[in-house]
């Protein structure tokens, strides 16, 4: 009986080696492509933020990125990013979704921004250019 067990455990055990080792003989051919080596690379988008009428870089302006993930099966899953621009005015999301966008950006002094963006690059600058509000009396 107990070597019954030990039989079927090596056994299993030899079969699970197997399983594992065999997939990783097959290994895709690497290429040379960067965008394939790292894929978040791949959908950057840079965001310029100006405003005024001497086109002044605006810092620390909050830029809201809203998207859709579109899904088949399910309910479609919503995504929001809040991003933070820099002293020249420019902030980036990494791993940009292609498609229809909504950027927001709110910044103090300025009027706040809202507008549908498509996008299609996989590299994308957008410069958007804020304007001073009226004047309350």
């Amino acid at each position: 009986m107990r070597f019954a067990q030990t039989s079927f455990a090596a056994l299993i055990l030899a079969v699970g080696l197997l399983c594992v080792c065999a997939p990783a003989q097959d290994k895709p051919q690497k290429t040379n492509d960067p965008k394939e080596a790292h894929p978040a690379l791949g959908n950057r988008l840079t965001i310029e933020v100006t405003g005024g009428d001497k086109n002044v870089p605006v810092e620390n302006a909050s830029v809201y990125v809203k998207f859709v993930e579109d899904r088949s099966l399910r309910k479609d899953k919503k995504f929001e990013l809040n991003l933070k621009t820099n002293r020249d005015g420019v902030t980036q999301l990494p791993d940009a979704p292609l498609g229809k966008v909504l950027i927001q950006i709110v910044a103090e002094g300025w009027k706040t921004f809202g507008r549908y963006y498509d996008l299609g690059e996989s590299n994308q600058t957008i410069k958007i250019h804020l304007d001073k509000p009226h004047r309350w009396y």
